[in-house]
């Protein structure tokens, strides 16, 4: 008996369509490894007549005022609360998530989220008028930047979302977004949801691959492009909009130092390092990846995150008992297994580093000691449930470590010397410093990187801003 695939469509200019040309990709639920959709794989005629929505409805949603723009989103956010359960299932079927965890880590964030730049589209502030030449008085506008292409990464599809369209929307612009090609089942519910409360055009949804969002980032309509995804995507993004200036916005790889100093709360360092190395199946860029652990508690350390690891499960996601479901899809399988497969001689697995069962694509939380700084897996980003130790000698080798990858996204410090804590948070190269915990994120904080992690911030004030551009206005006083 073949059970019959769910249909997914593109949301453009207010309507559901397939692809113009028909075209479809199986969409498979991790952890099963079998398909349960289809989905639109777009091509240039999709495109075209997304950004040609999003073109027509602009001048409207620019000019609606802020006020209309926050109760738009407040109801967005009070709808995607009211429909939590609906949302939860296809994350959960799009990515293997745990059913428990995504109800309550992701979906009250999600909202929250969605309703702190609902604030925000109120709370645009800028420079004053003034006189600073005679006769002459200047004004600051800031306005919203046009059509916005945005791409959507698979290890938080729903939330990534969320943190795309609601500054773009809030701001006044219109989206053009395209989830990552394996987990476009969450995003296409949230297209029928928001359909009932914002106007045709403003928020429309285009499935794909790879070439559809090329053709979305060099389509002449955007002004704007935002991707989270890998360093390579990111590269080609910016080169791809650097042939029409368009302005780019980019959040991509990490690769998070936890720094623990012998004066640390061992316990409570190895309990949330674990945590936060293996949510989520360590498939995020802030994942606790990389501990640092200064050599007079490296032993220690090491056995115990060991011992965690050993206690973390893994399974299917309506098992309650589990912190991680499966990895994405059989080629991230592929990849986390071969950094294990090819580590060096003088590596030591200390826990896990193997495969989870024979259905879906699980993969053991794992624990490796021993490493150089120059060993691959310390430079390179596993994006699985892999979490590395290392030791050094001091303060100054913890910062040369620490800073000795090409990623500078998140970083976290663990001691008791609240001297030691601050200069560690100056001397980090990375946008985010957390002292005595790691991963917790707020809406009104920014997040976002330096070096090959990319530029521009999500969440915050700082995001909501990247959403708009500055225009001066001088006006004689004459007349």
């Amino acid at each position: 008996m073949t059970t019959e695939l769910r249909r997914l469509r593109n949301y453009i200019g207010g309507e559901f369509k397939d692809a113009a040309d028909g075209r479809t990709t199986e969409v498979v639920n991790p952890a099963t490894g079998e398909a349960y959709a289809t989905a639109p794989l777009s091509g240039q005629a999709d495109v075209d007549a997304a950004m040609a929505a999003a073109a027509a409805a602009f001048p409207g949603w620019r000019d609606t005022t802020p006020s209309e723009r926050q109760k738009a989103l407040l109801k967005i956010a009070d709808a995607f609360e009211a429909r939590a359960d609906e949302l939860v299932a296809a994350e959960s079927e799009n990515t293997g998530k745990p059913l428990g965890l995504t109800a309550s880590e992701e979906l009250p964030p999600m909202v929250d989220q969605i309703r702190f730049f609902a604030g925000a589209a109120r709370l645009l502030e800028g420079r004053s008028a003034g006189e600073y030449m005679e006769g002459m008085t200047s004004i600051i506008r800031r306005e919203p930047v046009g059509v916005c292409a945005q791409v959507a990464p698979w290890n938080y599809p729903m939330m990534m979302a969320v943190w795309k369209f609601a500054p773009a929307i809030a701001a006044g612009n219109t989206v053009v977004l395209k989830p990552s090609d394996t987990t476009p089942a969450s995003t296409v519910l949230m297209a029928e949801i928001i359909d009932s409360v914002l106007p045709k055009g403003v928020f429309n949804v285009v499935c794909g691959d790879r070439e559809t969002g090329r053709a979305m980032v060099e389509h002449r309509t955007p002004a704007m492009a935002s991707i989270t995804g890998s360093v390579r995507a990111g590269m080609q993004v910016a080169e791809s909009a650097s042939k029409d200036v368009k302005r780019v916005h980019l959040e991509l790889g990490g690769k998070a130092p936890a720094v623990v100093f012998a004066d640390a709360d061992i316990a409570k360092a190895v309990e949330d390092i674990a945590v936060a190395g293996y949510f989520n199946a360590g498939q995020d860029c802030t994942a606790a990846c990389r501990v640092l652990v200064h050599e007079s508690i490296h032993d220690e350390f090491v056995t115990a995150l060991a011992k965690a690891a050993a206690d973390t499960k893994t399974g299917q996601p309506d098992d309650e008992d589990v912190l991680y479901g499966a990895l994405n899809n059989p080629n991230q399988l592929k990849q986390v297994a071969g950094f294990i497969e090819r580590l060096p001689a003088h590596a030591k697995v200390e826990a896990g580093g193997h495969q989870v069962g024979e259905k879906g694509y699980f993969y053991a939380p794992t624990v490796v000691s021993g490493l150089k700084q120059d060993d691959e897996i310390i430079q390179h980003e596993v994006f699985g449930p892999v979490i590395t130790v290392q030791s050094f000698t001091d303060e100054a080798q913890a910062v040369e470590y620490a800073n000795g990858v090409e990623f500078a996204l998140a970083s976290s410090v663990w001691t008791k010397d609240h001297g030691r804590a601050m200069r560690m948070s100056k001397n980090l190269d990375f946008g985010c410093v957390w002292i005595n915990t790691h991963i917790p994120l707020v809406a009104e904080m920014p997040h976002g990187g330096f070096k090959k992690s990319g530029y521009g911030k999500d969440l915050s004030a700082y995001g909501f801003e990247d959403y708009t551009r500055i225009k001066h206005v001088m006006t004689s006083l004459d007349g």
